[in-house]
């Protein structure tokens, strides 16, 4: 059997599309690179906005058109929202909706035997590996929680086994998950404690997280951070959504303020003498006002970050955001998502010029080995093709790009 497998959304998505390609391959099948060549489709979806759900739909009617004939498979978050199944399971094609990453179902609607299990080399130059699923927060604005369920934790002994066959192919192996902070808490240990064992018995290969809130960084992994020089990448993605405390008591994020927030980050990164520190925020969520803004961009402006990812409010249908009031017209929304897009491309570019002349540790991505990732999140042109998937080398400008001259070959 030929299978299409089309992931949207967030590493935790990539990393189960990933379990999905190792248990098609395991029945014997194929993973094909296009819907003309496929017998099956497996469409993973994402419903973290509205734009993600209609990008699936899109693609689903796409694939279609591209070969009438084919079955296809709709899985992740969107299947699981109860307000977008009617609309999927009317689309040309789609055969079964499999609700968040149950992989004995998806294996149920390809008719292959269920076989999950652990992968042990991915599609990517960089490995994923999901550590828990689900979320017990309740951000008013958002469909995941409903979509993945109450949090858990995978076994730490799994996870050590899984990155040990990872690190085997793969130099960087990314922490992934929908609320990875949360790890480890229903049996009494921490994040920290999880990432310090991998540093320590998966060796010669770097680790990053994804994101985490700022507010759970414990002293343990701080120092994992900022002291594992070339086993943990210096890089914290700690979500903001708001520099405004009252829009973040309206969004349900009631463990920080922003005073808190930028007093955990500046903590960080004062301990590290190189360090990337992105964040997700949100403009026009309801009720926000010029002097909310304001208040975000105030903050954005003194804190060091090194990038923004910034998202214009969506409406998601079943959370508690649905319900509120005061809608910001669309215009002044994204009006203000591009204000902070650009003080977010500045402050990229102060760091990346602040990086010219400096050594970085280098893992190779992307096609023909000529692009790197260096552990601050600096995507690079690589100037020779290197000799090993990771290296020490020189960051240059180059006629205003970023270029690794490679030293040598990293042993982690």
């Amino acid at each position: 059997m030929k299978v299409y497998l089309r992931t949207f959304g967030c590493r935790a998505n990539q990393y189960d599309s990933e379990a999905v390609h190792a248990m098609i391959e395991a029945d014997g099948g194929t993973v094909v690179g296009a819907p003309e060549h496929a017998d099956v489709a497996v469409f993973n979806s994402c419903a973290v906005t509205s734009d993600a759900v209609a990008d699936l739909r899109q693609q689903v009617r796409r694939a279609e058109r591209a070969n009438p004939s084919l079955r296809s498979v709709v899985m992740g978050c969107a299947s699981a929202l109860p307000a977008e199944t009617v609309t999927l399971s009317a689309l040309p094609t789609v055969r079964a909706l499999v609700a968040g990453a149950d992989l004995s179902a998806v294996a149920s609607a390809l008719g292959i035997r269920a076989n999950p299990t652990a992968t042990s080399r991915q599609s990517g130059a960089r490995a994923l590996l999901r550590i828990q699923d689900g979320c017990d927060e309740h951000c008013t604005f958002c469909a995941t929680t409903l979509a993945r369920g109450a949090h858990k934790s995978r076994p730490a002994d799994a996870l050590v086994e899984e990155a040990r066959a990872l690190a085997a192919h793969h130099a960087e192996i990314v922490i992934t998950g929908v609320h990875i902070g949360g790890w480890g808490r229903e049996h009494d240990t921490t994040l920290g404690a999880l990432v310090e064992r991998l540093v320590l018995e998966v060796p010669h290969v770097r680790f990053r997280l994804t994101s985490i809130e700022a507010t759970e960084v414990d002293d343990r992994l701080a120092e994992l951070l900022t002291g594992a020089r070339g086993r943990l990448a210096p890089h914290l993605h700690a979500p903001l959504q708001s520099g405004s405390d009252r829009m973040l008591r309206r969004m349900g994020r009631h463990w920080y303020t922003a005073s808190r927030y930028a007093e955990a980050v500046e903590r960080l990164v004062a301990r590290a003498s190189v360090f990337a520190l992105s964040a997700d925020v949100i403009t026009g969520f309801p009720g926000e006002s010029e002097g909310d803004h304001a208040a975000t961009m105030a903050l954005v402006r003194v804190l060091p970050f090194t990038s923004l990812h910034v998202f214009p409010y969506s409406e998601r249908p079943g959370t508690a955001a649905s319900r509120l009031p005061e809608r910001v017209a669309p215009r002044l929304s994204r009006g203000r998502a591009a204000e902070l897009r650009d003080l977010g491309a500045a402050k990229a570019e102060s760091h990346r010029r602040g990086r010219v002349g400096a050594v970085a540790d280098v893992v190779v991505i992307g096609q023909g080995a000529g692009r790197g990732l260096t552990e601050d999140y600096l995507d690079v042109a690589v100037a020779a093709a290197p000799r090993a998937a990771r290296f020490s080398a020189t960051l240059v400008d180059r006629g205003g790009e970023l270029t690794a001259e490679a030293a040598g070959a990293v042993s982690g």
